[in-house]
């Protein structure tokens, strides 16, 4: 060693700084993926945690949540554009460090981060949590990532649309091969549909609240929070600008909810459609966690009819009480599968059972659910669904209706289950469900009901109306 290099000074080591905001990410992306959780369920008890230790304010909760949903969504893209800037396969590096990666690729390629504070807040992550020699990896990839922006990156690793036009979607949208084929199936037409409905599952959906009729009212929950009126439902208030919808007291007490527009449309729509005869009893044979449970029961209060509320699962089914606790028309809630009910035949005049399905309807609200289904999941969900509503046509009196509902658009899980019911059993028939949603455009043919994101703001919701004929 020379004279010079012996006199010079030793760099001390530096301790990695811990980033509240990003490490709070970090823990989100390793439970959805260590433990097959839901970002939505797993999001706010960390930031609740986060925020009574001091270590948050309102902008560190937003980036913290733009982090992990954005990282979410964007999944599919951005290992893409990781496995172009390493020499292995990517199922080769260690899911943490690809967690690592992929969140500073979002703060690279979809925020405003600019380019040097992401790479060095990615690399300091990278420190704390796998150790300096696994960072120094995690800064040469971030380092070529942050050479091209995303249209650049997204053209040079997704395959042209006229090659290969589902891989085409699927890389520059971020979803799997055979959802963009489902989708695409389910949507009909050309591109640009397509396109439009991949895009608006990349969109943070606005929370939306439903005022539950003779509970609350829309102008009451206006009064005390700023929102925006529903496109279509009557009940539905949209807080445009997020907000904790758990802080309004209408909504602690239950006499208001959080609920997509698309599935207060659903309930709604069940409950208007024409009936003769007695109207006294309602069942809702899926009802867990309980929101349309919540909304049928305050409609049928108003008519002096009385819900029935069925869960197979008793944890799910204690949701449903807490939802329907203080409605006050008659109401019951039990745990009990809907395939072998305890009910007898006929008893009800309305029924609704919204089925276990894909979920591919709601990849807006849960986005890691498309990389977490496969095709073959459907196999599982068919019988189930078959047997629901088999079991729900005869749950029904002779001209009473059926809501059969999937947050689905998938074909298999909608039209082909209700065609093959319909074979099967005989005595009922389809009616148009389209006049029970009075001014929502675009419900395309019927007499069935597909709603959509890009054309309806609200979640792929599928409803079917049947009568029960004999």
């Amino acid at each position: 060693m020379s004279e010079q290099a012996r006199r010079r000074p030793h760099k001390p080591y530096r301790r990695p700084q811990k980033d509240p905001v990003r490490m709070l990410a970090f823990e989100a992306l390793r439970a959805v993926d260590e433990r097959d959780a839901y970002a939505n369920l797993v999001l706010p008890p960390l930031l609740k945690k986060a925020r009574e230790k001091g270590d948050f304010d309102g902008r560190d909760a937003a980036l913290a949540t733009e982090l992990v949903y954005g990282t979410l969504r964007r999944q599919g893209t951005y290992d893409a554009i990781i496995s172009a800037c390493i020499d292995r396969p990517l199922r080769e590096v260690d899911p943490p460090v690809l967690d690592v990666l992929a969140l500073g690729a979002h703060q690279l390629l979809g925020t405003r981060i600019p380019t040097h504070a992401a790479v060095s807040a990615s690399v300091e992550l990278a420190r704390v949590v796998l150790g300096d020699g696994r960072a120094k990896f995690v800064n040469a990839v971030l380092r070529k990532i942050s050479q091209q922006d995303l249209d650049a990156w997204v053209a040079q690793v997704a395959p042209p649309y006229d090659k290969d036009a589902e891989d085409h979607l699927a890389v520059v949208h971020s979803h799997p091969r055979w959802v963009v084929s489902a989708l695409w199936d389910a949507l009909g037409g050309g591109r640009a549909g397509i396109e439009d409905l991949l895009e608006a599952d990349n969109e943070r959906p606005e929370v939306t609240l439903v005022a539950r009729p003779g509970r609350s009212t829309t102008e009451e929950l206006a009064a005390v929070t700023e929102t925006l009126p529903g496109r279509w439902s009557p009940y539905a208030l949209r807080m445009a600008e997020g907000g904790e919808p758990g802080a309004i007291e209408a909504v602690k007490d239950g006499r208001a909810g959080v609920q997509d527009e698309g599935s207060q449309l659903v309930a709604l729509a069940l409950a208007n459609a024409t009936l003769e005869g007695s109207d006294a009893r309602w069942l809702d044979g899926c009802a867990g966690p309980g929101g349309k449970a919540a909304l049928l029961a305050a409609l049928a209060s108003a008519r002096g009819a009385a819900l029935l509320a069925s869960e197979k699962q008793p944890h799910r089914a204690r949701l449903v009480e807490r939802a329907l606790a203080g409605n006050p028309g008659p109401y019951q809630v039990i745990a009990a599968d809907g395939t072998r009910p305890p009910w007898r035949p006929g008893s009800f005049d309305r029924v609704l059972m919204d089925v276990p399905c894909s979920g591919l309807g709601a990849l807006r609200r849960r986005p890691e659910a498309r990389w977490r289904r496969r095709p073959e999941d459907l196999d599982g969900f068919a019988p189930l669904q078959r047997a629901l509503l088999t079991e729900a046509l005869s749950a029904v009196r002779v001209g009473g209706i059926v809501g059969y509902a999937t947050c689905s658009p998938h074909l298999a899980e909608t039209r082909v289950v209700v065609d093959d019911v319909l074979k099967k059993v005989g005595g009922a028939e389809l009616i148009d469900a389209r006049p029970f949603m009075p001014g929502v455009p675009a419900l395309g043919d019927g007499p069935d009901v597909q709603l959509w994101p890009h054309l309806h703001g609200t979640d792929a919701m599928y409803l079917a109306l049947l009568r029960r004929t004999a």
